[in-house]
Formats: C-alpha cells, sequence, structure tokens
C-alpha cells in the first residue's frame, strides 16, 4: 500500500525519531541532507543506522541522503544500508541518468548487505533544479526500484531567484504551479505514486487543509510533511471516505453485471472503463486501511 503520510524527522535527533516512532505517519524520512549541520552528519548516520536496526516502528522506515552535488551520497548510503531501509529518498538530482546512477550504487550496496535486488526502493524529490523541471519527463521509463515521485518549492525557489514561491492568499505562482503539475504528469506517465510537497506552515491548519483537497482532487496520494501535527490532517485526506468506497461498490457491481460492456450507467450518468478502474483502487485502499 503506498504511504499516505510522509514525515521527515532529523537524523541527529534521537528524540524526535522515538516521538515519530510513536506517531501515525505511514512513512518516516530519516534525515540526512537539510536538517542536519555539517559537524552532526557523522553523528546523524550512526543514529539513522541504529534506528534502522532497532525497528522500533510499525511505519516504512525512509532515508532522505545528500545528493550527488554534495559529494555525499555514497557515504550516505554505504552508512544506512545496512539497516536495510524501506527507500531512499533522492534530493536535488538533475535527470534520470543520475537516478539510474544512483540505482546502480544501491543494486552494489544490496549485494554487499545480502538484500534482495531492488528491494531498496526509490522516492525522487523532482523538481529542486531548473534543469530537473527541464528533465522531469525522463522518469516516464524509470529504473524498477522507482516508487514515487515529489516536489520541491523551497530549493527551486532558491535556484530561481524568485521573491516568493506563493501568492499572497498563500496559493502558489504559476511557476510552482507548473512545477507541481510535471512532477504529477510525469509519475502518472511512469505508473508509480505522486507525492505532494511539503506545507511549511505547519501552525496553518486551514492552509494545509485547502492544500491537501487540492491534492486529493488533482490525483496525488499522499503529502509530505515537516511535523507531527501534520499527520492526522494527511491520512484523512488520503483515506477514502464512507461515501466514495459506497460508490465504487457500485461501480464495480454495475460492471460486474454486464461484464462485456465498455460502458453503462448509474443514476442516469454515464460510467466507462476508466471509472471502473479508479473505484478498484478506492476499494483496494479501503481494504488495505481497514486491515491496518
Amino acid at each position: 500500500m503506498n504511504p499516505r503520510s510522509w514525515l521527515f524527522v532529523p537524523g541527529d535527533s534521537e528524540r524526535k525519531q522515538a516521538k515519530a516512532a510513536e506517531g501515525v505517519a505511514d512513512a518516516l524520512i530519516l534525515d540526512l541532507e537539510d536538517s542536519v549541520a555539517p559537524q552532526r552528519r557523522g553523528a546523524a548516520r550512526a543514529l539513522v543506522a541504529a534506528h534502522l536496526r532497532a525497528r522500533r516502528a510499525a511505519q516504512q522506515l525512509w532515508v532522505r541522503v545528500n545528493g550527488f552535488q554534495s559529494g555525499l551520497l555514497l557515504e550516505d548510503l554505504a552508512a544506512v544500508m545496512p539497516g536495510a531501509p524501506h527507500g531512499i529518498v533522492l534530493p536535488k538530482l538533475s535527470g534520470a541518468q543520475e537516478l539510474l546512477e544512483a540505482h546502480h550504487y544501491l543494486s552494489a550496496l544490496e549485494r554487499r548487505e545480502g538484500l534482495p535486488l531492488h528491494s531498496t526502493r526509490v522516492l525522487v524529490i523532482a523538481t529542486e533544479t531548473p534543469r530537473a523541471l527541464l528533465t522531469v519527463h525522463e522518469y516516464a521509463a524509470p529504473p524498477p526500484r522507482l516508487a514515487a515521485l515529489t516536489w520541491g518549492a523551497e530549493d527551486l525557489s532558491v535556484a530561481l531567484g524568485a521573491r516568493a514561491p506563493r501568492e499572497p492568499d498563500g496559493t502558489f505562482t504559476f511557476t510552482f504551479r507548473l512545477a507541481r503539475s510535471a512532477c504529477l504528469i510525469a509519475a502518472a506517465a511512469a505508473g508509480i505514486q505522486a507525492i505532494d510537497g511539503v506545507y511549511a506552515d505547519f501552525a496553518d491548519a486551514a492552509g494545509l487543509g485547502r492544500e491537501l483537497a487540492d491534492a486529493r482532487r488533482d490525483g496525488f496520494t499522499g503529502k509530505l510533511a515537516i511535523h507531527p501535527g501534520q499527520i492526522e490532517a494527511i491520512n484523512a485526506a488520503f483515506t477514502p471516505t464512507e461515501a466514495e468506497v459506497a460508490y465504487a461498490r457500485r461501480v464495480v457491481a454495475a460492471f460486474a453485471t454486464s461484464p462485456d460492456v465498455g460502458v453503462t450507467s448509474i443514476d442516469g450518468r454515464m460510467i466507462d472503463r476508466p471509472h471502473l478502474l479508479h473505484a478498484q483502487r478506492v476499494l483496494a485502499a479501503a481494504e488495505h486501511l481497514g486491515r491496518k
């Protein structure tokens, strides 16, 4: 099941990692990049490796490593792979060629650690640089371990020299809506999960709610979080409602009674095979969450 909520946790804070492990986020992203000061990187690697080995949480455990340009990527991967993370979050990639290079690193480390080949999944932050935004279409034919794409406004804003990525009302400006849409479309073309970026104002519950409604409407199936207080809202937003489940069952039933037709109707409204596919996804998600 695709995680709904992805919570960033500083890699050098044992207290925050322990607190996050007790929370309800579907996935934790143990961070070795932006939230860790350079002088704390060694300590962060050790803490993250220990957290992975302890496996105290039911959540998926991912690690955000430093990007290629930092010169720290391979050292980060070598430090955390003995703990068999569920996946690696790759920031500031310039395109799919760098993803392929990271894929080869991970394959070698999986062999070293005796892990199943391709078992370590990858989430790419796909729009943090101008070059990355121009090449996001390359992810349509990804390596087998690519699980999801997400996007980021903050680093892209700095790279562009933008004064702010949002309008006064809190909505993104056109340039950043373009980056968000490019990520969503590339993920759909690759057949992988699309994760919406962070909402940085963690005290603004109303603003987070509006952004979640937009994300779910547009086709995202999860969202990054920077604070535990955002998790319950994110989980709720990407959980099928009772009404959605009931309608999905009706769609599936309508096609089950006429399995050879491509089009049928419910309440006088035409539905076709794409509606059936969506309904099946809704029911699969609801079933998984019910078991969870």
